[in-house]
């Protein structure tokens, strides 16, 4: 039974058209590698778009493959390319990994398919880890700090700093994390967000 070949994504990025920034360098180092490997590759391609861009289509459209089970490897010229700060590259790695994607970086020389590589997402699991712990403990100490003030938190109502839930959700988390992460029940997070207009209404059903 002949294996199939890994389902690569090759990713490009410039901000700029023209100006010395073409993509073509960073395609072209990307299928040398793609071929040397016998990768079956597909490009997204993101050009003149600023890495600043919360949104970024051809991004998206991989992560969605990702998510979709479509891809087994995510390959980038360099990690500037790929995400816009510190923080976007650990989320987006601990979210390959979680999805069983492996990651290769050329410029930076990490390829998570190989046994050293595979310890660089060991060390982002763990940095997740603690950034994970670190918000929650900032919420709780906030929670305790109220109660020390004399505000009211009987059972009752969860005293809840929506910031870092609004953080975490803009960065691309969902509900369902950002509550495990926060230590409160997504029930809880999906009502105070509405109380406070930053959660959609449900629909309400037209009647018979």
């Amino acid at each position: 039974m002949t294996e199939r070949p890994l389902r690569a994504a090759l990713y490009a990025r410039v901000s700029t058209v023209g100006h010395g920034q073409d993509v073509g360098l960073q395609l072209d180092e990307l299928q040398l590698v793609a071929k040397q490997r016998g990768w079956q590759a597909t490009e997204y391609v993101d050009d003149g778009v600023s890495g600043a861009k919360d949104s970024r289509p051809a991004l998206d459209r991989m992560m969605a493959d990702a998510r979709a089970g479509r891809l087994d490897l995510v390959a980038v010229w360099r990690f500037d390319r790929f995400a816009r700060s510190t923080k976007h590259l650990l989320v987006s790695l601990d979210e390959l990994r979680c999805l069983g994607v492996d990651f290769l970086s050329l410029r930076e020389q990490v390829d998570t398919s190989t046994p050293m590589g595979r310890a660089v997402f060991t060390i982002i699991a763990a940095i997740s880890e603690l950034e994970r712990e670190t918000i929650r403990e900032r919420v709780v100490a906030g929670v305790r700090r109220a109660q020390a003030a004399g505000k009211h938190c009987g059972r009752p109502k969860v005293e809840l700093d929506l910031r870092p839930a609004l953080a975490l959700l803009k960065d691309g988390r969902s509900l369902k994390e950002t509550s495990r992460i926060l230590g409160v029940s997504r029930n809880t997070l999906r009502r105070r967000l509405r109380e406070a207009g930053d959660w959609p209404q449900p629909a309400r059903r037209a009647s018979a």
